[in-house]
């Protein structure tokens, strides 16, 4: 799960591309860099780090230009070092070009295995930089036959920036795992990751780049293409951008991420018959589906837990040892609203269960009579390999155990999840999703050698 944003204006945008990677910090902490078309050349600067760390005004000052793509970065595919920072630049047939990518590739490796047969030498270890030499294999000077000829290759999620030196490109894989949105503010034409990249530069958001479709924006103007005529057919978009990556401002097919969210506590409230004193999130990614909830069992809800404003998201750290004190640097119990109370703390998702442990730990410390746990997702039973970092199975705490051997492992009073059927009815059948996380149906399977030599 990455961040990715692309502009082409008339006008410097360094400071614009900085922005809006700005407002998707969220969705990667690791790394962030970006890239300029000058007139002539393609001018980047990448490095580990915050983007308000690694871009500061002299940097920006360097990267003039009209034309730009930039990403933030939180590693599944390759480690978290400088190597693997986006976007990666390179050239083939005297162009230059850039690109910055969001997803996974669930045939990165095969891939990899057959450019080095073919004499490519890899400089990192991410799926990303397959697709870029993927793409300058197959590139004769056509933009568009080269990326189908490349689709048809990679498989997996991939949501794509791409930019040349006189064209910006954005691509959608088929299923469209990963959001992408189309943006125009006066003769600009942006692509984001997510709402608010474009809404912070006041541009509009125009729709959804959709699953299999390729925008070019050249010259002033915008065309588009299909790699898959039967693309509608075969739309998975992940559900676990709503449930958690997305910021509560984002709508990703469709779906407002907020709404989901309050309906979702809503429909997890509505069977359970718990007694309790108040309703506490966990903050910030519990609070819609704790007004949800608060709304439909009509109990109180109070901040019980307050939040450290200068700590990130705890589960996109690249480390168990990391998350685990990010969490408890993170959030601290208010003990006058907590104590002697019995408590329904509502959170979006369970994981690896560290997380919630600590959290009902420290509110036991400070005096919570009962605590019961409500989360407002399915229990997360199966690896994803389209972007989110759980690659075996055996990290995930529900895939080995009963809903009372985490009740019990967590150490709260009761646990209830909100199951598949009320998940989706929170979507009000605006899009399909991509359930494998939780279901373990796969939209595409993980590829062997044997089906990748005869494609």
């Amino acid at each position: 799960m990455c961040g990715v944003v692309g502009i082409y204006s008339n006008k410097n945008i360094s400071k614009e591309l900085y922005y809006s990677l700005y407002s998707m910090q969220h969705r990667g902490q690791e790394s962030c860099g970006m890239a300029i078309v000058d007139g002539k050349h393609i001018n980047y600067r990448k490095d580990m780090g915050l983007v308000g760390d690694v871009f500061k005004e002299e940097e920006l000052s360097k990267l003039e230009g009209n034309m730009g793509i930039g990403h933030v970065r939180y590693s599944t595919a390759g480690g978290s070092h400088l190597a693997n920072c986006q976007p990666l630049v390179g050239s083939c047939r005297k162009r230059e070009i850039a690109l910055a990518h969001n997803g996974n590739l669930v045939n990165a490796n095969y891939l990899r295995d057959m450019l080095e047969e073919d004499g490519y030498m890899f400089q990192a270890n991410s799926d990303t930089e397959v697709i870029l030499y993927i793409l300058a294999r197959y590139y004769k000077g056509d933009i568009i036959e080269s990326l189908k000829m490349t689709m048809d290759y990679i498989k997996g999620a991939y949501s794509l920036v791409i930019m040349s030196e006189d064209e910006l490109v954005g691509v959608r894989d088929p299923h469209g795992f990963r959001p992408l949105k189309l943006g125009k503010k006066d003769d600009e034409f942006i692509f984001a990751s997510e709402d608010c990249a474009i809404d912070i530069l006041g541009g509009e958001v125009i729709r959804d780049v959709e699953p299999g479709e390729i925008i070019v924006i050249k010259n002033g103007e915008m065309k588009s293409y299909f790699y898959s005529e039967n693309y509608k057919e075969v739309k998975k978009s992940c559900i676990f951008e709503h449930i958690y990556f997305a910021r509560n401002d984002a709508n990703i097919d469709n779906v407002n991420v907020y709404d989901f969210r309050i309906k979702c506590g809503e429909i997890l409230a509505k069977n359970d018959d718990i007694k309790a004193d108040i309703v506490v999130p966990v903050p910030d990614s519990g609070w819609a589906g704790a007004i949800g909830y608060s709304n439909e069992s009509k109990l109180p809800i109070s901040e019980g837990l307050v939040k450290n404003r200068y700590v990130g998201r705890t589960f996109i750290k690249p480390t168990q040892e990391e998350r685990e004190m990010g969490v408890k640097i993170k959030l601290n119990p208010l003990t006058s609203v907590v104590k002697g109370k019995s408590v329904v703390l509502v959170d979006d998702s369970v994981v690896r269960g560290t997380t919630s442990k600590l959290i009902i730990q420290s509110l036991r410390e400070a005096g919570a009579s009962e605590i019961h746990l409500r989360i407002t997702s399915p229990p997360v039973k199966f690896s994803c390999y389209y972007g989110i970092d759980t690659p075996n199975r055996s990290k995930l705490i529900a895939s080995q155990n009963s809903l009372e051997e985490i009740r019990e492992y967590i150490g709260c009073d009761t646990l209830e999840f909100l199951d598949i059927d009320g998940m989706i009815e929170a979507t009000q059948g605006k899009s399909t999703f991509c359930k494998a996380c939780f279901d373990g149906n796969y939209p595409v399977k993980k590829i062997d050698k044997e089906e990748l030599l005869s494609c």
